[in-house]
């Protein structure tokens, strides 16, 4: 069997969170063992600058705050390469961390990056998928082919904090 007829990863709660060290828009280390202690939202996500994705991503920036005092940080996942990060982070007014994984490694750990349906065709790519790990690094919730627009308040929602 090829590696791309590999059925993607899929994370359940209880799952250990794949530990990453990827460059954020600065090009500064971000690890997730680093987080220890404190909950997070890994989010993946297909292309900076486009127009789900920057829904998503200024959605995540309103709810920092909130998230942040229910001790929820969170760490945005895609392809693009740090200086893209960093045009997405200025002309968005994004206050979130956002990490480069040109690779896709740690996507495809996450079971985010593989074949999905695009306008009804079958492609493969970046599967948006939202994780909440736990102050141990565990996984909590994992929801994958996640809806751009409205996630954050479903999210918000199922976190009890609204």
């Amino acid at each position: 069997m090829s590696s791309a007829e590999v059925a993607p990863v899929r994370l359940s709660p209880g799952d250990p969170a794949p530990d990453f060290t990827l460059p954020d828009a600065d090009g500064t280390p971000v690890s997730l063992s680093s987080y220890r202690g404190r909950r997070v939202i890994v989010y993946c996500y297909p292309a900076a600058l486009t127009p789900g994705c920057t829904t998503q991503a200024v959605d995540f920036t309103a709810a920092a705050g909130d998230l942040a005092e229910a001790g929820l940080d969170i760490i945005g996942i895609s392809p693009d390469e740090p200086e893209k990060l960093q045009r997405f982070r200025e002309q968005e007014g994004l206050g979130i961390t956002l990490v480069s994984d040109p690779d896709k490694q740690v996507l495809q750990a996450y079971g985010a990056f593989g074949p999905k349906k695009l306008y009804g065709k079958e492609v493969v790519g970046v599967i948006r998928s939202t994780f909440v790990v736990d102050a141990e690094g565990r996984i909590e919730k994992a929801a994958y082919n996640v809806k751009a627009t409205g996630h954050v308040a479903k999210l918000r929602r199922d976190l009890g904090l609204d």
